[in-house]
């Protein structure tokens, strides 16, 4: 039986590794672990100092309540076992027990801009991690990177990620958006707000300037606010009510379904803009509208976990026709002697 290990995350990176995992049965074993890392980080991590990172806090339990209601086998920090194939969503820390492991990094959704702090750490050789998402891909310690559509793959390649690395496959969560179009989400025919995490991750957000952006986009229309999972609650619902009394507010909720209800989506860099283009939503971000609809994941009726599956189990093949081929060659040329 073939062991392979899944590194979570958020739940969009947990829901991917579930998903992908869903095709591996029969002679193989899946194990989930959240994300972790070792050495300093890990220290950091043991004394609640990055509890808003995917590494610990909410993220951290949301991930194992995940893993323990789904009936998934836990192996934390992927200890418990040799694997196989290992997968991830997330490549800013490699630690050391899958380094030089058959690793296979999925992208999870979008990636922070190319800001000073991006080219900082690529050039000066600083912790990836320090540049968040933006660095995606740029550790080189995977056999393969799995990605969302062609647009991304020329992305990639131009940060300088290796092209015969690059798989081009979709990605769960974003393959298969018409599903959603269906729901009960009671609202319709409004403007809806993804807000950010911004300020919870140390980034600059004058909140009160994008909730008047919003307002003039809106122009009168209804309009809802979903707020980001990692946000300060208390803090942004009082902003809101401040600046835009007559707004709705969701903490919780599907945004996919809210997003195929909206007419509108204004986001900054969330990954969900990607829903809205799909869904042909009129969208608003801080990214680049062009480059977005580029690289808008590739819809393939949610075929991207398979085919991310066959990835690895082809990486696996590869291994074994390998070892299969030098003991051929062995055998060839340095036969048995009998006496």
């Amino acid at each position: 039986m073939k062991k392979v290990l899944f590194i979570c995350g958020s739940m969009n990176q947990t829901t991917i590794m579930h998903s992908i995992s869903r095709h591996y049965c029969g002679d193989y074993v899946c194990f989930f672990t959240p994300y972790y890392a070792d050495g300093f980080i890990d220290f950091l991590t043991k004394r609640n100092l990055l509890n808003f990172t995917i590494l610990s806090g909410k993220f951290r339990i949301n991930t194992e309540n995940y893993l323990k209601k789904n009936n998934l086998k836990i192996d934390y920090k992927g200890t418990g076992n040799k694997y196989d194939l290992i997968y991830t969503c997330s490549d800013l820390i490699v630690p050391r027990n899958i380094k030089n492991q058959k690793l296979i990094l999925v992208q999870e959704g979008m990636t922070d801009p190319e800001n000073f702090m991006y080219y900082t750490v690529k050039y000066l050789g600083l912790p990836r991690y320090l540049a968040s998402t933006a660095t995606t891909g740029l550790s080189h310690e995977y056999d393969y990177f799995c990605v969302a559509s062609e647009g991304y793959r020329d992305h990639f390649i131009k940060k300088g990620v290796n092209p015969d690395k690059i798989k081009v496959t979709g990605i769960p969560n974003f393959d298969n958006v018409k599903q959603f179009i269906y729901n009960d989400f009671p609202h319709k025919n409004y403007v809806l707000v993804a807000t950010s995490d911004a300020r919870e991750t140390f980034k600059y957000e004058n909140r009160k300037k994008n909730i008047e952006f919003a307002l003039r986009i809106a122009n009168g229309r209804q309009i809802i606010f979903k707020l980001h999972p990692n946000e300060k609650f208390d803090r942004a619902v009082k902003e809101i009510s401040k600046y835009a009394p007559k707004a709705t507010v969701y903490t919780d909720g599907k945004i996919e379904h809210m997003i195929a209800n909206c007419d509108i989506l204004i986001t900054q860099y969330s990954s969900v803009v990607y829903i809205g283009i799909a869904l042909r939503k009129k969208v608003y971000s801080n990214f680049d509208l062009a480059s977005l609809y580029r690289m808008t994941p590739i819809q393939n009726n949610g075929r991207s976990a398979e085919k991310i599956a066959n990835v690895g189990k082809e990486l696996m093949a590869c291994e074994k026709y390998e070892y299969e081929s030098e003991l051929n060659q062995f055998t060839i040329n340095k036969p048995l002697r009998i006496n």
